[in-house]
Order: structure tokens, then sequence, then C-alpha cells
């Protein structure tokens, strides 16, 4: 029986973990893939303090290390159920292990937005990609399209441009949504950017060879490079009844507390500002609050 299991193990899980040791607590984090979350992917984060750039890969290694010091970290687990059968706890289920613990943080994080056109399936891995600093490298020299226009799409195109690919930006809008000091240094770099368009379609033979726009115009490209949001990873937010806002992300209350005893969620899983900065505070905040609750529970008074 642990005090908290964490569920997943990028900013606000790492640091969840990191906090729920210190404060005495017995915990683990449980992760589906490798620890990082989407941080990891972003080819430089320059608005953390005391970081002023940074890739986020080195960033979240950094952290997890700092974490494994603290709390174990279980990776490649995925947890494929979760109920709360116990008079006391939760029974968390995973590929593997089954495992009871007292109290949740469920930081499950999002996933990449898909664009939902012809082509985008059939060509990932072969030309399409939502991770820029995964597979960047080995379109040097080559011809690449980013679509999106918020701060991850433009850090996108900026890095592309550095490993030496040839950038351009398709946005369906008139004007980027990134801070100005990523677009200034974008156009700096002689980055083009396509407004009021959209791609309806990516075509190719064997892998991507270009893309179609809504304004007919056709690109030739070998690479497409996907950056227009995130959804929430909500399912194990669904098995527990958490409540959730018109997006998929789940409601907190007053220090990460959702609507259930001893469940908390935290970082891009929980609605509101998506930056690691945040995520991190978040992720402390409910460990703190899953450490006050299992010492002197709040609804008990």
């Amino acid at each position: 029986m642990y005090d908290v299991i964490v569920i997943g193990a990028g900013p606000a899980g790492l640091s969840a973990g990191i906090y729920t040791i210190r404060s005495g607590l017995k915990a683990i984090i449980v992760e589906r893939g490798v620890s990082g979350g989407q941080a990891a992917e972003a080819p430089v984060i320059e608005n953390y303090p005391g970081f002023q750039s940074i890739a986020g890969m080195e960033l979240m290694e950094k952290m997890k290390d700092h974490c494994s010091k603290y709390c174990g970290i279980k990776e490649n687990e995925r947890v494929v159920n979760i109920t709360n059968p116990l008079k006391d706890g939760f029974l968390i289920e995973t590929e593997r292990e089954r495992y009871k613990s007292r109290a949740v943080i469920i930081a499950t994080g999002a996933k990449h937005r898909k664009l939902n056109i012809r082509g985008e399936n059939e060509f990932l891995g072969k030309g399409v990609s939502y991770c820029a600093t995964c597979d960047g490298f080995f379109f040097k020299n080559k011809k690449v399209v980013v679509v999106g226009g918020g701060n991850t799409a433009i850090a996108d195109a900026i890095y592309l441009k550095s490993v030496g690919a040839n950038v351009k930006v398709v946005h369906r809008r008139n004007e980027l949504r990134a801070d100005r000091a990523l677009q200034d240094s974008m156009f700096s770099k002689g980055v083009e950017a396509i407004f009021n368009s959209q791609v309806k379609e990516i075509k190719g033979g064997r892998k991507v060879e270009k893309i179609s726009l809504s304004n007919g115009e056709e690109i030739a490209c070998d690479g497409v490079f996907i950056s227009i949001g995130e959804e929430p990873n909500n399912e194990l937010a669904k098995l527990l009844g958490l409540k959730m806002d018109e997006k998929g992300y789940v409601k907190t209350g007053e220090n990460q507390r959702t609507n259930k005893k001893f469940v908390y969620a935290a970082g891009d899983i929980a609605a509101g500002m998506k930056q690691v900065v945040v995520d991190c505070a978040q992720g402390a905040t409910a460990a703190s609050s899953a450490y006050i609750d299992l010492q002197n529970p709040y609804w008990a008074h």
C-alpha cells in the first residue's frame, strides 16, 4: 500500500514525486512511456527560471535525475485501469502490476492534436512528424513545412532552420499567435510564413512529396511537422469520474483537488495555463494537498 501514486512523469509528475517523498509519504511514479512528457520535445525553453535557454530534453533529464534521487519511477508501464474499491484507497492496474494507494495524482498530460486530413496517418514516420527535435536531423538540406502558429510551432520552425532545413510555416489565421520574441527570431532567420491557409491533404508515393492548401496552392516538401496544439490524456480521469471542462481538461479546485476525494490533477491534464513552470508548481501543490488530506482530511471537519 502506497500513500500516493503519481501517474505521469512529465514536469508535474516529477515535481509531485519529489514533494511527496520529501513530505515523508511512500510514493512512486508510473509512466506509460519515458519521463519528460511533451516538454522533452521542445527544441528550446527560454522562460524557465534559472535557465536563459535550455533544450527541453536537457531540462527534463535534469528533473528526472533530481526526482529519481527521491522517488521510484516506473517507465514504460501503462495504467490500464483504476478503481476505488478499497475502503481506504485505490487499485491501480498496469500492464505489469497491481498497486494499492491511498491517494492518486493524475499527471497524464496531453497528446498532439492531429489535422485529421488525408495522408496524415499514411505518411506518419515517412515525412509526417509531431516532434521536430526527434526527427529534424533527418531533414537537413530538405524542404519542410511546419503547420501551426503558436509558440511550439514557431520554436519548431526555428529549430528546423538551425539544423539546415528549408522551412515554411503554414498558419490558418492572418497572424501568428507565438510570442513576439519567437516570431522576430524566426523571421530574422529567413523563414517564410503562409497565412490564411490550411493544409487539406498530404501527398506522396513512398514518402511525403507535397501538400495541398485550402487556397488551391501545392507546396513541394519532404517533411510536414504538425504543431497545432494538444488534447488531454483524460482516459483515466474518465474512469475516476472526474469533472472536466468542455475541452476535456480536468477541473481542479483549491490546491489541485478534484471533485473526488484523495484524487488530484496537475500539469497539462488540468485546466489552466500550459507552461513547464506552472506544471511544476501544480505538481508540488498536488503533493502538498495529498499530504495534508492524508494527515487530516479537510472534509472531516
